[in-house]
């Protein structure tokens, strides 16, 4: 049995989400763990001087918790829950390789996931255009005014900046505001490559 744990990274509404829902639906045994199932409840996230919830930084996740998760997934995909398909439908080489797709805003600034990954992808946006996507989007708690510019973006770009001076790190980087099928095409024949080199 190989596993295979594909990070699907990047800003706010850049896609993700979708991205992984569609690429689980193409891809023999996929599974998909979400970072916004492991956000602490509203009381733990810190507020700061601005009255700003943190949301956006990696102590207002329980990490661990996701790092636990995903090592779970790892030693028995088969248990998880996860559609294995008819053998005959599956080629014979496909049979025993389960692919995990991690989505979330913060995958690749947590030491203890970048072990973990086969490949990194992260999606970008224009300021203007994740401005846009992100006010018409209902949060709970909803975004307060200011918040966009006070705390997601100036968090989405020190992030961004620790990752791209992290030159050890292989990180492939996707322009979010390329087509859902322009993106899903790439990300699905870049997967099949890395599954044919699993199974060399």
């Amino acid at each position: 049995m190989k596993v295979l744990v594909i990070g699907l990274g990047g800003v706010t509404n850049g896609g993700k989400t979708t991205l992984a829902e569609k690429l689980k639906d193409m891809l023999p045994n996929c599974d998909i763990i979400s970072q916004d199932d492991f956000f602490k409840p509203e009381s733990e996230v810190e507020t700061d001087e601005r009255g700003f919830k943190l949301y956006d930084v990696l102590d207002a996740l329980y990490m661990d918790e996701m790092v636990t998760s995903i090592r779970n997934w790892m030693k028995s995909p088969a248990s998880s829950g996860v559609v294995t398909e008819e053998p005959e439908n599956t080629c014979d080489n496909l049979k025993n390789v389960y692919i995990l797709i991690v989505e979330g805003f913060l995958l690749y600034n947590y030491e203890p996931l970048n072990e973990l990954w086969n490949r990194r992808y992260f999606l970008t946006l224009p300021y203007e255009e994740c401005k846009r996507r992100r006010s018409t989007r209902v949060y709970q708690p909803a975004d307060t005014p200011g918040y966009f510019d006070g705390h997601v973006w100036p968090m989405y770009l020190k992030y961004k900046n620790e990752l791209e001076e992290n030159t050890s790190m292989q990180v492939d980087y996707l322009d979010g505001t390329k087509s859902q099928e322009e993106l899903l095409s790439y990300l699905y024949s870049d997967i099949i490559q890395e599954l044919n080199k699993l199974r060399e």
